[in-house]
């Protein structure tokens, strides 16, 4: 099975503790981290912005995958947010089988 890492980034740490428990109680992400405040700098508009934002980052597997980015999509307040899923190539056995463990849809 395969296993992803999916991130995305938001405004304000409380939209990003809002998205990370949306995904982890709909058991599209085993695990959502947040990171931040980091600062984002961009092109937008014709313009260069820079902004502070929180990374997310959200742990699934392949079958969870589309649920979890269609959640973001569905959750997030910007245009164009950004949503990015990196294969896990390699990780602990017992974490990878927590996430496959985790991450089922809801009953």
């Amino acid at each position: 099975m395969d296993f992803h890492q999916v991130l995305t980034t938001l405004a304000t740490a409380e939209d990003a503790a809002r998205m990370a428990r949306t995904l982890v109680e709909a058991r599209a992400a085993a695990c959502v981290q947040v990171v931040g405040p980091i600062h984002s700098t961009y092109w937008w508009e014709g313009a260069v912005q820079t902004e502070e934002e929180y990374l997310c980052l959200a742990k699934t597997d392949a079958e969870a995958l589309d649920r979890l980015m269609d959640l973001i999509r569905e959750h997030h307040p910007y245009d164009v947010p950004e949503i990015t899923a990196t294969l896990i190539v390699a990780g602990s056995p017992a974490y990878l089988a927590w996430i496959a463990a985790e991450v089922r849809p809801p009953s």
